[in-house]
């Protein structure tokens, strides 16, 4: 009885880290950056939208060079959202208090991103906190559209571009 006990437990055990295994090796990540352009007239202390340019995902591609299709993707969650001020070259964050990024296609709805609220920083870049949503169809899609909402503290004199550098953790079945 002891040795069909240690026999099924060796089993689950490399039956469990086996799945793990491959799904590791079905896991891959995929770039994207969006330009986003905050106005010197935005104003104090009131959030104010931004609507980013339609960002191609080039979501095919990466498929294809990870020997995948989009059909066999399950599970696509975004892993980090770093944004870094690009113009001016000296500017920091500390004009912001909080940034909301959210994410929508023709066929689908909005969704958040990635925010961060209380932001106090003094360099030119922030990450963000990532939501741990889907983001499958947003993916797949052709091309995606980046909202961006933001309240800053501080008034602008000049525009500030931001860029906002995505990585997403796609996982896809093997067949």
């Amino acid at each position: 009885m002891k040795s069909k006990l240690i026999a099924l437990t060796a089993f689950l055990s490399i039956f469990f880290s086996s799945c793990n295994t491959v799904d590791d090796l079905l896991t891959f990540t995929i770039s994207n950056n969006a330009s986003i352009k905050i106005q010197s007239t935005s104003p104090i202390n009131l959030p104010s939208e931004i609507i980013t340019p339609e960002v191609t995902t080039n979501s095919s591609a990466e498929f294809e060079n990870n020997k995948t299709k989009a059909s066999l993707v399950k599970d696509v969650k975004i892993r980090s959202l770093k944004l870094s001020i690009t113009d001016p070259s000296d500017k920091t964050f500390t004009f912001l208090k909080s940034v909301h990024l959210y994410i929508s296609t023709a066929n689908s709805e909005e969704i958040e991103l990635a925010y961060a609220d209380n932001i106090n920083v003094s360099s030119n870049s922030v990450d963000l906190i990532c939501t741990d949503k889907r983001l499958d169809e947003y993916i797949k899609a052709d091309n995606y559209k980046i909202r961006t909402k933001v309240t800053l503290k501080e008034t602008l004199t000049q525009d500030v571009t931001v860029k906002a550098e995505m990585e997403f953790k796609v996982t896809a079945d093997p067949f």
